[in-house]
Parts: structure tokens; C-alpha cells; sequence
């Protein structure tokens, strides 16, 4: 009795074993690295929650430079790789080609659709939550001018520029809301320097309350306006705690939603495919309450911003999205 328990026992633990062995998870972050504080740390966030639940490790990869998606997409693939999930719309050129080429394997892309039978794609709602933190920004501006900093300047980014204008003037309908975008190439999602300096001209027009959305060139954001005695907002990951008490909220986009299921639902063999769209009923995006901002919001003004957001979940507020015209109504 005994040696067969401890028989079962055995072939349970190697049937564990082999099935962890099955799944060979991977990440390849954009550039910026996966330590950028914003949108490649929360995929990191979301992959090291799976490998702390499951046990199952994970490969990841930073990329240099452009001319590596491919090369580093292909090598993964070729290695056994599966799911292979990709931070950022500019994957979506290697993931075309290299899907194509290993249609046994399970690819996931963050931020772009790519019409694959073998890949899952997941974008945002992201004028949603930018929508909610503009209405914040209003509440808290003693100004009435508020202001944007986007990265590369690409229709995504002016979805997110776009929602926070519609939440600013939807709450002070005579606001001011400036709006700069750091560059036209890769670089500028990695520019702080060049990003504090577009912050301190717009805190130099009046703006008191500015919002990044900007990988780690909002880092530079953030600090100049703690530094200017003004308030930042922060986006994709929680980015209240880089300046405490300086950081009115932060805009969710829970890439690591997406990337911790994509892992989740291949080891459950329930890996799914086509696209996706999570906002603001699919807690997909939404703002950061925690310590380091609770004294910069009042009850009112949190009650503004739930209510808005509930608006928007029961369909009663559309909020547009820059995307669907390349226009912006407010």
C-alpha cells in the first residue's frame, strides 16, 4: 500500500513536471527595456506573476535597436518558444513574417492586430483611461491650463492625448490644455532629458498639472514638475511612487493583464486567438489610487471621477477615440 502511494506519488510529480516542461514561455519587450517604469515594466510585472503562481519560468529579451524584432522573434520560435508574447505595436512588421513561418506556435501582440490564425492581439480602450485622470487634472489645475507630453507621435499616443482632453473639457469647459509629443522616431520613447524640458516650457505657459504618456521619457516629465512645485501624471504601470506627494494619479493599461493570461491560458492549453479591446469594463485600463496621491485627492474630486467612469462603463459617455478618424473632437 505504502509503495504504491508513494509509486503514484511519483508519477504525479513527473506528470507535473512534464506538463510545466510543455510550455516554454517568452517576452520580448520594446525599446526602452523592461525596466522603463511604464508600459515594458508592467509586461515584466505581468510575466513575473505568472512564474510566482506557477512556478514556470519565462525567457525575455531587450532589444537595441529595430533591426533585432526579427532576428530575436525568429530565434525564439526556432527554439521551442510558445507562447511568444510581444510588447508593442512596432512588433507587429516581424510577427506578420515569423507567424507565418512557425504556425504550430502561439504568438500574443500587445498594442497592434495582426490578422494570424496562430496570434492572439490585445489594444486598448486607452482614451478611456485618459479620460478619467483628464478629469482629474481640471479638478486639481488652480491654473485652468493642463498639459500633455506624448513619446513617438503616432496616432496611439494621440488616442491617449485625445481622451485627456476630453476629460479636461468635459469637467472645465474653459480650460487650456497644451499638447507636445517628443519625437518622431523610436528614441523618443527613452528621451527624460528632452522630456523635462518640454515639461518645464509648458509649466512656463501656466500648466500645473502635466500628463505623460511617454515611456521613460516621462520619467523626465515627472521629475520636472515635482520639481517645478507642479503635479505629474503618470501612465501605464502605478508611477505615483516615483514622486510622492507630486503625482496627482497614474492611467493604468494593464499590459500585464495580457501578458500574465496569454502565459496562463497556454499552460491550461486555452490559448485563444483573434483580437481583443479591454477599457474601462474590461479592467483594462483605469486610474492609481494608493498612498503617495491620497492627500492630492479630495472626496469631490474622486467622486467626479468615479462617476465618469461609470458613465462610460454603462455606455451613457463615449469617450472618442483618436484612432478611428485621426481626429480629435474636443
Amino acid at each position: 500500500m505504502k509503495r504504491t502511494l508513494l509509486s503514484f506519488l511519483a508519477m504525479a510529480a513527473m506528470s507535473a513536471t512534464a506538463m510545466a516542461a510543455d510550455i516554454k514561455p517568452a517576452i520580448i519587450y520594446d525599446l526602452g527595456g523592461k525596466f522603463d517604469k511604464s508600459f515594458n515594466e508592467a509586461a515584466y510585472t505581468g510575466a513575473e506573476k505568472f512564474k510566482t503562481e506557477t512556478g514556470i519560468d519565462y525567457r525575455d529579451f531587450e532589444i537595441a535597436n529595430d533591426a533585432q524584432r526579427e532576428q530575436a522573434l525568429r530565434r525564439f520560435a526556432k527554439d521551442g518558444n510558445n507562447p511568444i508574447v510581444m510588447a508593442g505595436f512596432s512588433w507587429a512588421a516581424a510577427l506578420e513574417k515569423v507567424a507565418a513561418e512557425y504556425p504550430d506556435t502561439d504568438f500574443a501582440i500587445i498594442d497592434m492586430v495582426v490578422d494570424q490564425p496562430n496570434v492572439r492581439s490585445v489594444v486598448y480602450k486607452e482614451q478611456e483611461g485618459s479620460y478619467l485622470v483628464g478629469v482629474m487634472a481640471a479638478k486639481a489645475s488652480q491654473t485652468g491650463t493642463v498639459s500633455f507630453i506624448g513619446g513617438m507621435d503616432i496616432p496611439l499616443i494621440r488616442k491617449f492625448a485625445c481622451g485627456y482632453k476630453g476629460g479636461v473639457m468635459a469637467t472645465n469647459a474653459d480650460a487650456k490644455v497644451l499638447e507636445a509629443m517628443t519625437g518622431t522616431t523610436p528614441e523618443a520613447w527613452n528621451d527624460p532629458v528632452k522630456g523635462g524640458e518640454i515639461a518645464k516650457s509648458q509649466i512656463d505657459q501656466g500648466s500645473d498639472v502635466v500628463y505623460a504618456a511617454a515611456g521613460g521619457t516621462g520619467i523626465g516629465v515627472l521629475q520636472a514638475a515635482a520639481d517645478a512645485g507642479k503635479l505629474g501624471i503618470g501612465v501605464d504601470s502605478n508611477q505615483n511612487g516615483l514622486q510622492p506627494g507630486k503625482v496627482l494619479t497614474s492611467m493604468l493599461k494593464r499590459v500585464d493583464v495580457a501578458v500574465y493570461n496569454a502565459f496562463m491560458d497556454a499552460k491550461n492549453d486555452g490559448f485563444s486567438y483573434g483580437f481583443s479591446s479591454l477599457g474601462l469594463a474590461e479592467n483594462g485600463v483605469d486610474y492609481a489610487m494608493d498612498d503617495n496621491n491620497a492627500s492630492l485627492v479630495s472626496d469631490e474630486m474622486k467622486a467626479a471621477v468615479e462617476a465618469a467612469k461609470a458613465d462610460i462603463i454603462a455606455g451613457k459617455i463615449t469617450v472618442h477615440d483618436y484612432m478611428s478618424d485621426n481626429n480629435c473632437p474636443y
